[in-house]
């Protein structure tokens, strides 16, 4: 059988977001997620076939969204994963609603996906203790890119792959697999 790297939908950062990501990675310890790969997941998908890839990105081509303003003013620790991460102390109401949009096209159209509790969170260390407690100063992420990205096989360059992409409030660019 031959492997599948996982895919997921997520918030794709700027270069500015990306850069001030990497600055807060600065208070971190463990294996650090390279800048590049940084990015909000929405929908955990795993291992998906090939011939589901046009199903996945008309599910992408249908969420319909204004960009989110997300204000990243908290950094964070999953200790059973031991990931240190970044995010927002208040969610908006607008993140939620395209969580459950995105979740409930998946739905229908009967792909399966990791259905866990939504933590919306920017993964920046794996195999991390707790952040210092260290204040910050909180910047704004205007969220406006939702990717179907997929994950670095073995042998692979170790970076995320964008399938396709979608400008929120705009249509879908669809990239090389």
């Amino acid at each position: 059988m031959t492997p599948r790297p996982n895919l997921f939908y997520a918030l794709w950062p700027d270069e500015t977001t990306r850069a001030a990501l990497a600055m807060l990675q600065a208070q971190v310890r463990g294996r650090l997620i390279r800048p590049p790969n940084l990015h909000l997941t929405l929908a955990f998908l795993g291992p998906q076939p090939n011939e589901r890839l046009p199903t996945l990105k008309s599910v992408l081509d249908g969420v319909h969204a204004a960009p989110i303003k997300l204000t990243i003013d908290r950094l964070g620790h999953f200790g059973k994963n031991r990931i240190a991460w970044a995010g927002t102390h208040a969610l908006p109401p607008e993140l939620s609603t395209l969580r459950q949009a995105l979740t409930a096209a998946l739905a229908q159209t009967a792909v399966p996906f990791d259905g866990k509790v939504f933590r919306p969170h920017i993964t920046l260390a794996r195999d991390a203790g707790p952040p210092p407690d260290l204040p910050f100063e909180p910047f704004d992420w205007l969220a406006d890119r939702i990717v179907l990205a997929r994950s670095p096989l073995a042998g692979e360059k170790p970076f995320y792959r964008v399938l396709a992409s979608k400008t929120l409030g705009r249509q879908m660019k669809t990239g090389i697999i």
